[in-house]
């Protein structure tokens, strides 16, 4: 599905889902001076938690948005639909005298 082109006040309320059927990292369209892609973060009965992107920078915004203002999304968006095929890296402390060795480290 591409952008929705209908805005939140004329969608049929019978096509609205229930904030609370998102689940976090679903794709979805949020509605904020016109549709714009998102990922949820978080969703209960009444809203959702969406980082999405507010324009057409790489930068991202968060905010909370109600049904009306959600709508699934097909397509994906490299910037936010962050799905990786390998571990996460990880950062680790250096071992060394400086510190390291209080936070678990071997002390040289």
């Amino acid at each position: 599905m591409s952008t929705p082109s209908i805005a939140p006040p004329q969608r049929d309320p019978a096509d609205v889902a229930p904030a609370d059927s998102y689940h976090k990292a679903d794709p979805v369209w949020v509605y904020r001076d016109g549709w714009r892609a998102g990922v949820i973060e978080a969703a209960s009965p009444r809203a959702v938690t969406v980082t999405y992107r507010p324009g057409s920078h790489r930068g991202t915004g968060v905010d909370t948005f109600t049904a009306p203002y959600v709508t699934s999304r097909a397509d994906e968006d490299p910037a936010l639909d962050r799905r990786s095929s390998g571990p996460l890296m990880t950062r680790r402390p250096r071992i060394g005298t400086d510190g390291a060795a209080a936070m678990g480290g071997l002390a040289s």
